[in-house]
């Protein structure tokens, strides 16, 4: 059970965490063992979930959720630059302060227990761009998510498809988990880690039977949209993303009226709201935190109460990660924003360039803490 009342000792100056951003203690997960009975299982849960499911941002108020959506909305940051949000901003650091800034207690809480990283792509690794296809990582940040791999589990967990991640980050040594999860693959190389090796070769695709009709869905969004100046859609595999960051905004009330309308009949498809992006799913009840459940328990970890799950991303579909280790007691979640938002993530970085320097810290701490002797 989740101790909620508890404050965890920081370092003198520290900023004291509230008792609901702090979900750093151990449960006792199911036991189950890796391989055909994890995947197996995981199908049925995603099957019973899934009946009778059609679940669609509905109603009114498309437009306020679509600029909710958009952090970088001219609006938004004219206001944050006048100061106006400033009171709030600072409160809101309060309850998820900086993982940097309270980089000693996040490592502490890892205590006997093995780190396994799991990381979004867009926004997080990657900065947020007009043209989704260009949205391409540094070199220096794909050295620092290589030697995190080198010492954790590492996964991308990401709403694009997963093969196109993997152009983007090209590492073989990681876990990829694309389409919000529902298209997981373990490692092309070999894994250092003892009870990640069992989980080489992985690969789960709970929503198979809904490709045809995610490529029939994109076809016709593809021809739908062409009226809307700006408007991209993206075959995720196992989703069709339609992006409107380029599209004006007197238009994006067409622009949801024309998504909704090609999903009439589809009662087996759902749509989601994502950073600037609508999202077709199926109705399976899948999403990144149960990829994420799915790969700590195909990493060997489900009986186990010596791992620290660390999650970093920066959108709503994150939210579904954070919200499954704060429910379990055990992990580390980490929201990327500049701008405070409703959040179940203990913690808070501000850009791709902070989460870089975290996963430094992370690599240069666990060298550090492997060189010297061990004062547990």
């Amino acid at each position: 059970m989740t101790k909620q009342g508890v404050v965890v000792p920081v370092p003198e100056a520290a900023v004291a965490v509230p008792p609901n951003t702090a979900p750093l203690f151990q449960y006792p997960p199911p036991r189950a063992a890796p391989g055909i009975a994890v995947r197996k299982k995981y199908l049925q849960m995603g099957a019973a979930a899934g009946a009778g499911a059609g679940a669609r941002i509905g109603g009114g108020g498309w437009v306020e959720s679509m600029r909710a959506s958009s952090p970088t909305h001219a609006r938004a940051a004219a206001a944050l630059a006048a100061g106006v949000d400033e009171e709030r901003y600072a409160e809101w650091m309060v309850k998820h302060p900086s993982a940097l800034g309270m980089f000693d207690q996040v490592v502490a809480a890892s205590k006997g227990k093995q780190i396994v990283v799991f990381l979004d792509y867009d926004g997080t690794l990657s900065p947020i761009v007009d043209d989704p296809d260009a949205a391409y990582m540094s070199d220096t940040m794909r050295r620092a998510v290589r030697s995190v791999a080198k010492h954790f589990p590492t996964a991308i967990v990401s709403g694009r498809c997963r093969d196109k991640v993997f152009e983007f980050v090209k590492l073989a040594e990681l876990y990829y988990a694309g389409s919000h999860g529902m298209d997981i693959k373990g490692p092309a190389k070999g894994s250092r880690h003892t009870k990640a090796a069992k989980a080489k070769g992985v690969l789960f695709q709970p929503a198979s039977q809904f490709l045809p009709m995610i490529e029939q869905v994109h076809d016709s969004l593809v021809e739908k949209t062409k009226c809307i100046p700006g408007a991209k859609v993206e075959n995720n595999k196992f989703c069709v993303s339609v992006h409107f960051r380029c599209v004006d905004e007197k238009s994006w009330s067409t622009l949801a009226d024309l998504v909704k309308s090609v999903l009439t009949d589809y009662p087996k498809l759902k749509l989601t709201q994502g950073r600037m992006v609508f999202e077709v799913r199926p109705t399976i009840k899948w999403d990144k935190g149960k990829a994420l459940e799915f790969l700590l328990e195909s990493l060997g970890f489900a009986d186990c109460t010596d791992v620290l799950p660390v999650y970093i991303g920066d959108d709503r579909t994150d939210e579904d990660a954070f919200k499954v280790l704060r429910k379990r007691g055990q992990g580390v979640g980490i929201l990327v924003s500049k701008h405070p938002k409703d959040t179940s993530a203990s913690y808070s970085l501000q850009e791709p360039a902070e989460v870089m320097e975290f996963l430094l810290r992370l690599v240069e701490w666990e060298r550090l803490s492997k060189a010297r002797p061990a004062k547990w």
